[in-house]
């Protein structure tokens, strides 16, 4: 893992809060799109283009997830390889944890995102626990 201090300031301000919060993660993967041109087919094959597309999500407590390299193992036993993944916050109310249809509406709601390439609003993370900017 290289630089994952982004990371790291993301699980301690998410246990700082004083609500309590639950991370949710979109891993994605390159894909090429629907109706893609010849052009785009070759480009996709050349690994470069293609556009993201969401392959797998989850939510963890702060506490339940130590690192950056916590959560790419427990990625590797779940799913698919992945290229970068998407992270944000949920906030619980009253002393109590966001409860699951919550937890779910919002996962639901950032995979359509991802999808649809709406994603300025997450952190994002490379493989190595980079953080990218995707302006």
């Amino acid at each position: 893992m290289r630089n994952t201090s982004h990371f790291g300031q993301l699980l301690a301000a998410a246990a700082a809060e004083p609500e309590p919060q639950r991370l949710l993660f979109v891993f994605a993967g390159a894909e090429l799109p629907d109706g893609a041109t010849p052009e785009q087919d070759a480009r996709f094959r050349a690994g470069r283009g293609g556009a993201l597309g969401p392959l797998m999500c989850v939510d963890k407590a702060p506490r339940d997830l130590p690192d950056f390299k916590a959560l790419v193992s427990e990625a590797e036993r779940a799913g698919p390889p992945w290229s970068i993944v998407f992270a944000a916050s949920l906030s619980g109310q009253a002393g109590r944890p966001p409860d699951k249809a919550r937890i779910d509406l919002a996962l639901e709601t950032m995979v359509e995102a991802v999808r649809d390439g709406r994603i300025s609003g997450f952190a994002a993370y490379g493989p190595e626990g980079d953080f990218l900017e995707i302006g």
